[in-house]
């Protein structure tokens, strides 16, 4: 097994600092400043801004976008089409001169379709439901769901 991150000769890699086994599929971009660890599979049709953090063994799902400032920890799953914001009140070509950080950590799961608003904190081992729009910051282990997100139940440490 190789120690360098597998490219697909069709996608549009920019950055230097993609990790060891990492898999990056075809049509995807990730600018030159972006951070990407080891052990990730980013599917096709992703893009991947420059002040973007991703840690070890990330899976991002085909269709979706991380904007400037988003920070994805270790073991995190975001399902396709999941959508990722950093402007709460974004106007044509008025740009902030700093993105808020969203931060989702360590082994989080966001669900297909889900909306994450910036600035927002979801925690450890959460899950967001397919479709959920987070408008809030999100408990370890909570389990949210529906727009607004809203906790249903936490996750139980037998099954997870």
């Amino acid at each position: 097994m190789t120690d360098q991150p597998i490219i697909h000769a069709l996608s549009d890699v920019q950055s230097r600092s993609v990790g060891a086994r990492t898999t990056v599929w075809q049509f995807v971009v990730i600018l030159a400043d972006a951070v990407i660890g080891k052990d990730c599979n980013i599917c096709s049709h992703c893009f991947i801004e420059n002040d973007v953090v991703v840690g070890d063994r990330v899976t991002v799902k085909s269709g979706v976008q991380l904007w400037d400032g988003v920070r994805l920890e270790d073991d995190v799953f975001v399902g396709p089409n999941a959508t990722f914001t950093n402007d709460r009140m974004p106007r044509s070509r008025q740009h902030l001169e700093r993105f808020p950080q969203t931060l989702v950590r360590r082994g989080a799961s966001i669900g297909g379709g889900a909306t994450i608003l910036p600035g927002l904190e979801i925690g450890e081992r959460a899950m967001v439901g397919a479709g959920a729009v987070v408008t809030r910051d999100v408990p370890a282990r909570a389990i949210v769901v529906g727009s607004p997100a809203r906790v249903i139940g936490y996750v139980d440490d037998a099954v997870s």
